[in-house]
């Protein structure tokens, strides 16, 4: 199996390109922290008129920590795309059982500050739960990955076969 998501593109004749654009979990990683972070801008707007600044920073807390546990999942699999670009999307779908987990450590162990808004931090997380995925899932969806080889062809040959 081939894949372009380490940064290469099959040219015509089957060979694995170099390019020289960023990888497709660096794209993904820049896209969907944009996407996240103008729905929790929206989020922070609204939450400073209902709750002034205890709003919007609790409604960043919660963006932040989701976008940062999100971002682990999308730089493990820059990171191990390269060597292995079939094994990074098994390894992308095991770091969210990592992520959950550690979600519930940071909320359990650290507990919540005082200042904390928690209806602000849950809304703060959920945009950004939302936003991240479907940008994430946009993403994948314009991405072309080659996932098998290119059949050789024969001389003479033409591409309907019988």
């Amino acid at each position: 199996m081939t894949s372009n998501a380490g940064g290469q593109q099959s040219d015509s004749s089957g060979v694995a390109a170099p390019r020289s654009a960023s990888s497709l979990w660096l794209r993904l990683l820049f896209l969907s922290s944009t996407t996240a972070v103008a729905a929790l801008a929206a989020t922070s707007a609204v939450a400073v008129v209902m709750n002034g600044g205890v709003g919007v920073l609790s409604a960043a807390l919660g963006g932040a920590i989701v976008m940062a546990f999100f971002a682990i999942s999308l730089l493990i699999g820059h990171f191990v795309g390269r060597d292995n670009p079939s094994g990074a999307v098994g390894l992308f779908v095991a770091s969210y059982f990592v992520k959950v987990v550690g979600f519930a450590v940071v909320l359990f162990v650290l507990g919540a500050p005082a200042w904390l808004h928690g209806r602000w931090f849950v809304i703060g997380a959920v945009v950004t739960v939302i936003s991240w995925q479907a940008a994430e899932i946009y993403g994948f969806s314009k991405a072309r990955l080659q996932i098998y080889n290119d059949p050789a062809a024969g001389k003479g040959s033409d591409d309907v076969h019988s």
